[in-house]
């Protein structure tokens, strides 16, 4: 057997999956989070002793802040992105956020902003007397929500106050309204404060949890001193603050146990898998290793529906009768995360078994809290972390030195007031928030590839009017052109407190019918309307003439795919998503897979509703005229930004043209007079004869992104940047009619993912800002009458005047992922051969164009295959004398071997066996190189 590393003392090591193994099988990944393991191992023994089940863990130190829920048995990950890698190993559950002590707080464009940049340690926060800026720990300080004496390093208040007068002085050469010092602290805590409580939000609500039924385990240097504010933003009436606080992690060492995991990958159906049988094996082999007396098992499987990629894990408590038990434990658990059940009759699919031997948890005794000792504001402080009661809580004291706080009155806390826009900052986080959970909900609820793993699928709100005001950093040709869509549909709907929109016609601010758009109004107590919320998600498979619902060679929005007038698929909280599945299933072009369809359309809903919940629980506390003053508070900041740039460019008259792969125009000119700016296409093309054309919600997307990036200001992406900004449209390819029947309208699908790249590049090359990028989406497809698979292929960016371009990138107007390798050869019959750089196909210049890529796929069996893209006949630009970036091209390899190179757009029966070879466009680049005599100075 296996000798024990108890028996043979050799060192145990803390892995981030907090337990302890042999020093002899340690490797370097095991450490990347053992310490925030640490703590949370220490925080689970805390919440034990107290007798508390449902918890979050919340460790803020200097720079960060470690979120993580407890409910019964520590959960774990198995992949984690560390910087640019990607590490595959165990690990416990835990969210980081760019928040803590250190955080700086500036006034920045005109706005307060509390991090994500931090002082770090050195030269940290202004109290420390070294030059750093205000930060976090100086706003404390200054509140007096900390004392220098007593403190672990000394701490001076002086260079605090010093770097707070001048934020108030940049805050006053702006002309807003300064709020008073003590205002001014107090709104940026609150903001900061808001910053945490997002994070906990969004880590419950991917979850399916809701923070107000845990209690807060509040720990680290800074986490204690922000747990009653942070605590009462979630709604939570509880807070647990260890005795020894600031070094939670080292006696969580000291409570970690000896660990070994066993695992086996298997992805396939779980009906007559021999669960029983394979976790039997697998607890063999670590009770081999463990060489522990009487060892805790633990039986995890992670399941799915068959077709999804983000699995469910389940624990039982034994192996027995497990394949019942793990089809009843994914019902319960798929229905409480998603919201709804599990399509009836869709096969469950198992993707891995664990099994985890423990050595039984060192018994730490009971913790029992006496009488009330002390109510807010107190404040208690040690060498390592400093506690605050906040008024309208009290506090009782553990036999085992832990503090319980609980909610007990109101907060006497004085209001900030609005003075220096702080409320606004505050909200905007708020709204970002609800955004980036409606994406994260999306993303984890949906059944297809394309949304799940390529993350197509765009998130916002938008005010009374219908204007985008908050979107999430999600793809940029659907978010510019949402507004426009909900401005489109309720002019022909009137949204009612339940009603569900949903729509992909073009002539209703769609761009093309692949993207389908849900859309609700959200209400506040008094039945008036705050805004809307709404999503857009790219379905890979929506009818058409070919698989992948993009044919190259259709000619008319009929032959594109099924199309889906604005129409409420849910009615007053009652749904009709049948007149949705009829066009799916009906229409001369059906969808080959109008099951996924329904599933991502449901998927695409629960994201909506919890949009809709979230922006009227805001109006519920804080009144539905405060919420509609905060949206629009964005857009007028961003309008004010935006003409303040512009003011600076009078004058400014610049001309460019450019020409698709068969020669048709595309025209700009941009006039920028008195604070306006006019853009205008005037001379591109005529309406395009394939599918090419793009609608104006697409345009007035580009130009929303191009004028982002040209502002380079921290605003959200919203219409008020478009407000002192006139495009004019003629009718064309660019801005073509649309007849109410199908067959007479232009074929758009082009135009939204190709025509919208090339646009993009001669907006950013007319103001100078970068070289053209690849100018294609690299749109490849392939499918047959069961599903259709769809992906983008990165290229090179353009290089700007400080840099070179970024090789192998998404870049523009789509901002997706591309489907891992295993996952693409695990659900569809191809073997992807060949993904690398493509060397050299950068443009050359004083900064070098981004590389393209070169990707090769073979197919397993016959598939029609479609290419979609551009820059194959030409090249993309240089700028200030660079050189262009080289085309891009795509070869068929016959199974005979022979080469045969394919035009940029078409559609075509691929067999078994064959290969195509996809070469992506390089960046151009911007600058003359410099001669070799220049090179050596």
């Amino acid at each position: 057997g296996v000798t024990s590393a108890m028996e043979t003392g050799e060192p145990l090591l803390m892995t981030s999956a907090g337990g302890l193994v042999p020093a002899s099988s340690y490797r370097a990944k095991d450490s990347l989070l053992s310490g925030p393991a640490g703590g949370l191992v220490g925080a689970a023994a805390v919440a034990r002793a107290a007798g508390f089940a449902k918890v979050i863990a919340f460790d803020m130190g200097g720079t960060s802040t470690d979120v993580a829920r407890i409910d019964g048995p520590l959960s774990y990950r198995y992949e984690q992105e560390i910087g640019p890698a990607r590490v595959l190993a165990q690990a416990l559950k835990i969210e980081t956020v760019a928040a803590g002590g250190g955080s700086i707080c500036r006034w920045y464009l005109g706005r307060l902003e509390v991090g994500p940049e931090s002082a770090g340690a050195s030269p940290g926060p202004a109290c420390y007397g070294r030059g750093g800026p205000l930060t976090v720990t100086d706003v404390n300080l200054l509140l007096g929500l900390m004392r220098v004496e007593g403190a672990g390093i000394p701490l001076d208040e002086a260079p605090a106050h010093v770097r707070l007068l001048e934020l108030r002085d940049a805050m006053a050469r702006d002309g807003v309204e300064i709020p008073s010092e003590k205002e001014l602290l107090a709104g940026l805590r609150r903001i900061a404060i808001e910053k945490m409580a997002e994070a906990i939000r969004t880590v419950s609500v991917r979850e399916g949890a809701v923070p107000n039924d845990h209690v807060l385990l509040a720990f680290g240097g800074a986490g204690p001193q922000h747990a009653c504010a942070v605590a009462e933003g979630l709604g939570v009436t509880r807070v647990i603050v260890p005795g020894d606080a600031g070094l939670l992690s080292a006696r969580g060492l000291d409570h970690a146990c000896r660990q070994e995991t066993a695992a086996l990958q298997i992805v396939q159906g779980l009906a007559g898998f021999p669960v029983t049988e394979a976790w039997t094996k697998l607890a063999d082999g670590v009770m081999d290793l463990i060489g522990v007396e009487a060892p805790v098992m633990r039986w995890l499987a992670a399941l799915c529906l068959e077709g999804q990629s983000t699995a469910i894990d389940l624990e039982l408590t034994s192996p027995e009768n497990a394949e019942a038990e793990l089809r009843g434990g994914f019902h319960r658990a798929y229905e409480a995360l998603y919201g709804f059940p599990p399509a009836v009759g869709w096969p469950i699919e198992l993707v891995a078994l664990r099994v985890i031997a423990e050595e039984p948890e060192r018994e730490s005794g009971e913790e029992r809290f006496g009488e009330i000792e002390a109510a807010g504001p107190q404040l208690f402080q040690d060498r390592f972390s400093t506690c605050v009661i906040d008024s309208g809580w009290t506090m009782k004291r553990g036999n085992r030195g832990s503090l319980l706080l609980e909610k007990t009155g109101p907060s006497n806390e004085q209001s900030v007031g609005s003075a220096g826009g702080i409320e606004d900052a505050v909200f905007r986080s708020r709204f970002e928030g609800i955004v980036g959970d409606m994406g994260a909900l999306l993303s984890r609820t949906a059944l297809s590839t394309n949304i799940r793993e390529r993350l197509d699928y765009s998130c916002a709100l938008l005010d009374v009017t219908g204007r985008l005001v908050v979107s999430a950093p999600h793809v940029p040709v659907h978010l510019g052109a949402l507004g426009v869509c909900v401005r489109e549909v309720t002019a022909r709907l009137d949204l009612a407190r339940g009603d569900r929109v949903v729509v992909n016609h073009p002539a209703t601010g769609g761009s093309h019918l692949p993207d389908v758009t849900v859309i609700a109004a959200a209400f506040d107590a008094q039945g008036e309307r705050i805004g809307y919320v709404a999503n857009r998600a790219h379905h890979a498979e929506i009818g058409g003439m070919a698989p992948g619902s993009m044919p190259a060679a259709a000619r008319c929005l009929a032959e594109e795919g099924v199309v889906i007038p604005a129409m409420r698929f849910v009615e007053a909280g009652v749904s009709r998503i049948d007149r949705v599945e009829r066009l799916l299933r009906e229409g001369p072009f059906p969808s080959r897979r109008p099951e996924e369809n329904l599933a991502d359309l449901d998927a695409q809903a629960a994201s909506v509703n919890h949009g809709v919940r979230a922006l009227e629980n805001m109006a519920a506390s804080s009144g539905g005229d405060f919420v509609r003053d905060r949206l629009e508070s964005i857009i007028h900041r961003s309008s004010r930004l935006m003409a303040q740039r512009l003011m600076g460019f009078e004058g400014l008259d610049s001309m460019r043209c450019t020409h698709l792969d068969d020669g048709t125009p595309i025209a700009i000119r941009l006039r920028v007079s008195h604070g306006r700016m006019t853009i205008d296409f005037t001379g591109s093309g005529a309406v395009h004869p394939r599918n090419l054309n793009a609608t104006p919600a697409i345009i007035r997307s580009v130009v929303l992104f191009v004028i982002r990036l040209w502002l380079d200001a921290d605003v959200p992406l919203n219409e008020g940047l478009l407000e002192p900004v006139e495009i004019v449209l003629p009718t064309g390819f660019l801005n073509p009619g649309f007849p109410d029947n199908p067959s007479h309208c232009p074929a758009v699908v082009g135009g939204n993912v190709e025509t919208s790249q090339r646009v993009a590049d001669l907006l950013l090359e007319a103001l100078g800002l970068a070289a053209n990028g690849p100018g294609t989406m690299n749109n490849f497809l392939f499918g047959n009458d069961r599903f259709g698979y769809y992906e983008t292929i990165s290229g090179g960016s353009g290089a700007g005047s400080h840099h070179a371009g970024c090789s192998g990138r998404h870049v523009h107007m789509t901002n997706t992922a591309i489907t891992d390798p295993e996952v693409l050869e695990l659900r569809f019959p191809v073997r992807l051969k060949r993904y690398e750089l493509r060397r050299e196909s950068g443009g050359a210049g004083l900064h070098k164009g981004g590389d393209g890529v070169l990707r090769e796929i073979q197919f397993l069996e016959a598939l029609t295959v479609s290419f979609l893209t551009e820059r194959r006949l030409t090249q993309p630009a240089g700028l200030s004398g660079g050189g262009a970036g080289s085309s891009g091209s795509q070869t068929r390899v016959h199974p005979n071997g022979s080469l045969e190179i394919l035009p940029g757009a078409l559609t075509y029966h691929a067999l078994a066996g064959e290969s195509v070879i996809i070469a992506t466009p390089g960046g151009g680049g911007w600058g003359e190189e410099p001669t070799s005599l220049e090179s050596n100075k």
